[in-house]
């Protein structure tokens, strides 16, 4: 069973910076492509950013290139993503994801808030 915890959430101003960290349990981290997710209140969960099992494949959602960047560290089964330049709309609950063939496992989810 692999189990995610996510850190680094809280409070930040405009044009601040976060950095989300995502510890995997399990022995699955590195044979697994990852991702970043948010939930904003009251709309649906939409992936941030992807980076496949070596890290040689990143993609972003069109609202976050040029200031999010994910990267992952597979000696520590960490995920990471560096949020630089936040907006208000950057608010949300940010989750973690690991994914290997038909397994797909989630963190619980971590508030990022963003104030004007």
């Amino acid at each position: 069973q692999v189990q995610l915890v996510e850190s680094g959430g809280g409070l930040a101003q405009a044009g601040g910076s976060l950095r989300l960290s995502c510890a995997a349990s399990g022995r699955t981290f590195s044979t697994s492509g990852g991702g970043w997710y948010r939930q904003a209140s009251g709309k649906g969960r939409e992936r941030v950013a992807y980076i496949s099992l070596s890290g040689g494949n990143i993609a972003y959602a069109d609202s976050v290139k040029g200031r999010f960047t994910i990267s992952r560290d597979n000696a520590r089964n960490t995920l990471y993503l560096q949020m630089d330049s936040l907006k208000p709309e950057d608010t949300a609950i940010y989750y973690c994801n690991l994914f290997s063939g038909t397994a797909n496992y989630w963190g619980q989810g971590t508030q990022v808030t963003v104030s004007s």
